[in-house]
């Protein structure tokens, strides 16, 4: 079954391109001109990942990922003609998974969506492939493994895929630092080119989630100069 892409853009010659290029690969292609009118469309599809532009009339780009934060765990990407790191970083803290500038090459766009839907539904693993549940467990934080869902004690936090990623890893191998190019190596799955703040603002979200005072992490904690590491004990469940 194809993969449908909700792509949000102003621009009709913007989702004619996309949609040229992501049809050939057998992309099944939602439009939406404003963020209003892709909440209402996201209501009604089985949307697998979101293409969103950050300039929009009615719900701009960054409302848009917010809303679909507060409902959805679905990969968003953001595409956006600002340049500066701050519109960057916002739409990263507010929940994209990764950030493409305009203008932009097509293909890159391509690799970029195939790269997050192979992270997203490579670790959501079907819950009737075993009637065992497999669990990573640290202090209070509870990774259940099978449905992709971060608990801490009994209530759930909602994460976003690149969040799932990122605490698989450190929650998988706790007391083990990890550098910052090995985590955006197995975190984004592409080659690291100093991009520390991608890596930043992903761990300040995680932390705002898991830690009791964010600026006092408990959990991750940074090795400065190197990157980051879990603390606390680690037990593998069933």
């Amino acid at each position: 079954m194809s993969k449908k892409i909700l792509i949000a853009d102003d621009e009709q010659e913007i989702i004619e391109l996309l949609s040229l290029y992501l049809e050939k690969d057998d992309y099944e292609i939602i439009e939406a001109y404003d963020g209003v009118m892709a909440l209402e469309l996201l209501k009604v599809q089985a949307v697998d990942i979101a293409i969103i532009d950050i300039m929009m009339p009615n719900m701009d780009g960054y409302q848009l990922i917010k809303r679909i934060r507060n409902q959805y765990k679905i990969p968003v990407i953001m595409l956006s003609a600002k340049g500066e790191y701050s519109d960057k970083i916002l739409g990263l803290e507010l929940g994209a998974d990764d950030y493409i500038a305009k203008p932009f090459n097509p293909l890159e766009v391509a690799a970029r969506i195939k790269a997050q839907l192979r992270r997203f539904y490579e670790f959501n693993v079907n819950e009737y492939q075993s009637s065992e549940m497999e669990f990573l467990t640290l202090g209070e934080l509870t990774l259940d493994i099978s449905r992709c869902a971060l608990y801490k004690g009994e209530e759930q936090i909602t994460i976003t895929s690149t969040e799932y990623k990122l605490l698989q890893l450190l929650m998988g191998n706790p007391e083990r630092v990890f550098t910052k190019k090995q985590i955006f190596e197995y975190v984004w799955e592409d080659a690291y080119y100093g991009d520390d703040n991608t890596i930043m603002v992903h761990i300040s979200k995680l932390r705002d989630k898991i830690e009791e005072d964010s600026k006092k992490p408990i959990y991750i904690r940074t090795i400065r100069g190197i990157g980051y590491k879990m603390e606390g004990r680690q037990s593998l469940g069933k």
